[in-house]
């Protein structure tokens, strides 16, 4: 039976292209037309055809003319009906995708942003297992419509075939038609539960040394050869020794210099794992860090944007 129905698949790809000609990934943007929209009746469209065809079977056998003006207005509706769910998948447009960060694991958050030169009510997305609802306006110019997909590893993910369906304005019919982008979403590595940290690191955050500052950090007793400028008179006159102000303060903090070659002994996706954790720790602490990793060493910086670089240069890693 298997071997019977994929002949059967074969021959419809071969005697069907407009079924299949759009499963290959698409460049952005991509339009719908009348050549990539289908249109079946649903199952409360079934359901209305058989009660139409019950009532022009009644009003034909008692020759009753407003029955039969009755079911051909409802008739007439139906059929507009589905020019209307035609026309709102008609000329719609797939302008861009955007994608948000998450690691490996953790759901993505994927804006598709929707185009459209006149007003539509009712659209439907699916992206593999979830979907989001949308209206386009026209005034607006651009719709953006976000989706969470899962993520299993590292790296870049290819979206999954999108889905756009309509059942507007009254149920009847369900118009829609496959979107197959050809862009990708990087995922960045999942970070390790727990481990040491950056090598050394630790010892100098024990024995931080002071350093001569230009503001007064405290006040102490005063020491001969301690200049005179820097005796505190009003707190001393409260006292009975002089204190002075002292100036030094301990020295900033070290920068990270997070190394791939520190790791050696590790397997690869450990050593991706853990940088990734020093990563998140030295962002969480604002310092300032530099990665070092084959073929992509990346200088000293910090901030949000500085993270995101070094993350997505572990994602990207072979």
């Amino acid at each position: 039976m298997p071997a019977t129905l994929r002949r059967v698949q074969q021959w419809a790809e071969r005697r069907l292209p407009a079924l299949t000609r759009y499963r290959r990934p698409e460049p952005l943007p991509i339009e719908l037309h009348r050549r990539r929209i289908y249109i079946v009746p649903t199952s409360f469209g079934l359901g209305f055809t058989v009660l139409l065809l019950v009532m022009l079977v009644g009003a034909l056998n008692y020759s009753n003319n407003a029955a039969l003006l009755l079911t051909c207005l409802l008739g007439a509706a139906s059929a507009a009906s589905m020019l209307v769910a035609f026309r709102t998948l008609d000329g719609l447009r797939l302008q861009s995708i955007r994608a948000g960060h998450a690691v490996a694991g953790q759901p993505i958050e994927v804006s598709f942003g929707f185009t459209s030169h006149r007003t539509r009510c009712a659209v439907r997305l699916d992206a593999g297992d979830t979907g989001a609802a949308f209206a386009v306006d026209a005034s607006r110019g651009e719709t953006d419509v976000t989706v969470s997909l899962a993520t299993e590893h590292r790296g870049w993910q290819t979206l999954p075939r999108l889905r756009v369906w309509t059942t507007w304005p009254l149920g009847l019919f369900r118009a829609w038609s496959w979107l197959h982008p050809e862009q990708a979403v990087l995922v960045w590595p999942r970070p390790e539960a727990e481990g040491p940290p950056p090598g050394g690191h630790a010892e100098d955050e024990q024995r931080q040394r002071l350093h001569h500052g230009d503001d007064p950090a405290s006040l102490r007793d005063y020491r001969r050869g301690d200049p005179i400028r820097h005796v505190a008179w009003k707190a001393s006159a409260r006292h009975h020794d002089l204190l002075v102000k002292d100036f030094e303060e301990p020295e900033t903090r070290r920068d990270w210099q997070l190394d791939w070659r520190q790791l050696g002994r590790m397997d690869h996706e450990r050593r991706i794992a853990r940088l990734a954790r020093w990563l998140g720790e030295a962002q969480a602490q604002g310092r300032r860090y530099s990665l070092w990793l084959p073929d992509e060493p990346i200088e000293t910086g910090s901030g949000p944007s500085h993270y995101e670089r070094c993350m997505n240069a572990l994602a990207r890693l072979p």
